[in-house]
């Protein structure tokens, strides 16, 4: 049996045998697929040459960063592996590949934006606990002068309709101390009206249940961001890229003057 020939507009259209669906032979596949050009070819007038598909390129892989350390290990030469040598050993370099490796920080930018990414979180986060700390410190103070105040408030009034009278100080100076000293820090505070105790509990307990929030986060930012500097930093001594930031730096410095 011989091939199917059929024409769907100005489509021919062929089917062998064994075939499922029909190919379509039109002159969007190119020069060489037009009606006129398919009947010289099965006259024996022409000779088809069937279209290639254009290779597809590869993109170069980037060389990471394993592999420049690897072969930095094995030339065993330079001032940086020198320095790195006396303080670092092969045991604690293949720890720090291990680490990249797991991390997938397999290109130097990667690992020295995610080093310097973890270093702000951390310092963020140490910010956010010691303003906490430090607002949970003025609440307690100030709490405890309210207190004070408000327990003292009667005796001083007495002794202002004393008219200060050193007889009634004497008898009663620690309470008038008291309240003279908690008037002082609602003055250095400047605080018009005073806050209830119970909203400074509240507000207490809020800051505290955030720092305990803040503080697990914190340790674990720590670890993240001691094992990423500790890695930058093994990395850095042993390919000497300190070394060339610190003669860049001295260069661009002769530059400027």
């Amino acid at each position: 049996m011989g091939c199917e020939v059929s024409r769907r507009g100005q489509a021919i259209r062929l089917k062998a045998p064994g075939w499922k669906n029909v190919a379509r032979m039109d002159e969007k596949l190119g020069q060489g697929y037009s009606e006129d050009e398919i009947r010289a070819v099965l006259a024996g007038e022409k000779q088809h040459t069937p279209r290639r598909k254009d290779a597809v390129s590869t993109p170069t892989p980037k060389v990471n960063l394993l592999v420049d350390i690897q072969a930095k290990l094995q030339a065993g030469k330079g001032a940086g592996y020198a320095r790195w040598a006396k303080v670092f050993n092969l045991k604690q370099m293949a720890q720090t590949m291990n680490y990249l490796t797991e991390h997938g920080l397999l290109e130097y930018a990667v690992l020295e934006e995610k080093a310097a990414a973890a270093t702000t979180r951390h310092n963020e986060l140490s910010a956010q606990i010691k303003a906490a700390e430090t607002r949970m410190a003025e609440i307690a103070v100030l709490r405890t002068h309210i207190i004070n105040y408000v327990k003292t408030r009667e005796v001083y009034a007495a002794y202002r309709k004393a008219g200060y009278s050193k007889k009634f100080l004497a008898e009663h100076e620690a309470d008038i101390l008291l309240h003279k000293a908690a008037k002082q820090a609602f003055d250095d505070l400047g605080i018009k009206k005073l806050p209830t105790v119970k909203s400074l509990q509240a507000e207490y307990a809020t800051l505290l249940e955030g720092k305990k929030k803040d503080y697990a986060e914190y340790r674990r930012s720590r670890e993240e961001m001691r094992e990423l500097l500790a890695a930058k930093a093994n990395v850095d001594r042993l390919m000497g890229y300190g070394e060339e930031r610190q003669n860049d730096r001295e260069k661009e410095q002769g530059q400027d003057r």
